[in-house]
């Protein structure tokens, strides 16, 4: 069993950079695929980004490409979300999963997400 404690969003301006963190407990976390997806107010959650295990493949969502940057360390159990270039529309509650299928991207485990705001 993982558990996902995601941190460090917050409210920004346009324009500017975040980066959203997730923490993983237990000793299989290396071993799977992990992603962002997000949830905007009235919307249904949708697939941000995602990284395998070893980091070398990512996959990104077209509306993201360009700004956001997914990375793991598996030393550390994390993984982050680089956000770069903010736009009012990127404004979600942010979710970690975790044990995730390639494309399409299903996970398994989920963290209880955090709110992002970027405000025009």
């Amino acid at each position: 069993q993982v558990q996902l404690v995601e941190s460090g969003g917050g409210l920004v301006q346009a324009g500017g950079s975040l980066r959203v963190s997730c923490a993983a407990s237990g000793r299989t976390f290396s071993m799977y695929s992990t992603a962002w997806f997000r949830q905007a107010p009235g919307k249904d959650r949708e697939f941000v980004a995602t990284i395998n295990w070893s980091s070398i493949n990512t996959y990104y969502a077209d509306f993201v490409k360009g700004r956001f940057t997914i990375s793991r360390d598996n030393a550390k159990n994390t993984v982050h979300l680089q956000m770069n270039s903010l736009k009012p529309e990127d404004t979600a509650v942010y979710y970690c999963a975790w044990r995730c299928t390639y494309r399409p991207v299903n996970c398994d485990y989920w963290g209880q997400g955090i709110q992002v705001t970027v405000s025009s």
